[in-house]
């Protein structure tokens, strides 16, 4: 069921080797980031869970789910949770390559549904990187870094300041991208108060609406963009001028804005083959996508690009637009990681005084060290956390490079790549 528009993702390589191997799939991230058009690619048959007809009739007979002509898309299956078991046990039955596609806006929320373990795998889809928005032609690749030897490093692009801003507001989800200005803002606004205007579990596990009291927790998450500000420091600035509420009220709102996908944290790096000690292991906070970072705290271009820091009751280093450029190259680092199955971590010892943005790491350990730089040049200034992590691991660190708003990529005379992030690519 091939879209003819479609464009190829960095996530379709991965599909691709993992279907012709595996007999399921579970495709997740949040809603609107493209899932189902991707999915259909590969489909013969698609159930869209998200209609109660479709529903309705599953209920009456469960095992038309699995009996359809193969490949089969579930497209919204958290919406008939039993989709999930009846997925894993035709697997058991019968596990050859290339039979079921799940895709979930949602992770399951209740040990009741069967993990899948060894049977349905998971795949992470993350909004449009640039490459993908086709932004520019990338010409470092990510994979090429992780292979070690330290490669020429060279392109040049000619995409602004200004440009990577439009990028940050105009969003990675496709059906966002159509429009500019007010049409968009309204449509990303829409899509917060979509996410926002449903029920959640309070402590007692009742089901509970406070759509202000959530968006106000939403924005100072918002706030905290590539920072590790503790818990507390985001609950009290969004209680701002009121009561404060009970860490188990608001941690019900945490734990299901992970499940829907709209949280996207970024995990500490804990070595396990270095001499480091005393690191931070508190996660770095992200949204799924800067541009709803910046709705929330009602940033715009303008105040963007003034060094202004918006609607933000949160206190922080640097500017705001460096940390929501930060959250763009945290976006395309973990989609192009995932593609030459690596992962992305970022590094901060507990008194602050060491920090590096992002560890790609390899699974053997070996790593890419990245620093994110709102700045069209490099000094030593800028690599010097690289050179104090280069004196700790030595050889387990395989490259280092710095992603900038400038205009030319190429490798200094210590050794460190500088690279535009509009030229990164998997």
């Amino acid at each position: 069921m091939r879209v003819p528009s479609y464009r190829r993702r960095v996530v379709d390589d991965e599909l691709d080797q993992l279907f012709s191997v595996l007999a399921a799939l579970a495709i997740d991230g949040p809603k609107g980031v493209g899932k189902t058009s991707t999915a259909l690619e590969r489909a013969a048959t698609v159930f869209e869970l998200d209609s109660p007809a479709v529903v309705e009739v599953l209920r009456a007979d469960p095992s038309r789910l699995t009996a359809a002509h193969h490949p089969i898309v579930i497209d919204e299956w958290q919406r008939f949770p039993p989709a999930w078991d009846l997925v894993r046990r035709s697997v058991d039955r019968s596990n050859g390559p290339g039979q079921f596609i799940l895709t979930g806006s949602a992770s399951p929320k209740s040990p009741e549904t069967h993990s899948g373990a060894a049977r349905i795998v998971p795949v992470r889809m993350r909004p449009l990187t640039l490459p993908e928005r086709g932004v520019d032609t990338p010409s470092v690749s990510l994979s090429v870094l992780l292979a070690g030897g330290r490669p020429p490093i060279d392109g040049s692009t000619t995409v602004s300041l200004e440009q990577y801003v439009d990028e940050i507001l105009g969003s990675g989800f496709p059906g966002m991208r159509h429009a500019s200005g007010r049409a968009r803002r309204g449509i990303i606004d829409g899509y917060l108060q979509l996410v926002v205007d449903r029920d959640f579990p309070d402590a007692a596990g009742r089901q509970v609406r406070n759509p202000s009291a959530l968006r106000r927790w939403m924005a100072a998450y918002a706030a905290a963009t590539s920072t590790t500000a503790a818990y507390d420091t985001i609950r009290d600035a969004a209680s701002h001028r009121q009561e404060t509420p009970a860490k188990t009220t608001t941690q019900a709102y945490r734990d299901t804005l992970e499940r829907m996908w709209i949280l996207d944290p970024v995990p500490a790096w804990v070595p396990s083959r270095s001499h480091l000690s005393r690191l931070n292991e508190q996660s770095k906070h992200q949204l799924c996508d800067p541009a709803f970072a910046a709705a929330l705290v009602r940033a715009n271009a303008s105040t963007l690009l003034s060094g202004s820091a918006g609607d933000i009751a949160l206190p922080r280093d640097g500017t705001f637009l460096g940390a929501l450029f930060e959250s763009l190259a945290a976006l395309d680092l973990r989609v192009f990681a995932q593609h030459a199955e690596a992962r992305v971590f970022h590094l901060r010892t507990k008194a602050g005084e060491h920090e590096v943005d992002f560890i790609v790491e390899r699974p053997d350990g070996s790593i890419v060290a990245v620093e994110v730089k709102l700045s069209a040049t490099v000094d030593d200034a800028h690599v010097a956390q690289l050179r104090w992590l280069s004196g700790q691991i030595g050889t387990q660190l395989i490259d280092s490079i710095v992603l900038t708003t400038g205009r030319n990529a190429y490798r200094r005379p210590d050794g460190v790549a500088v690279v535009p992030l509009a030229l990164l690519g998997p």
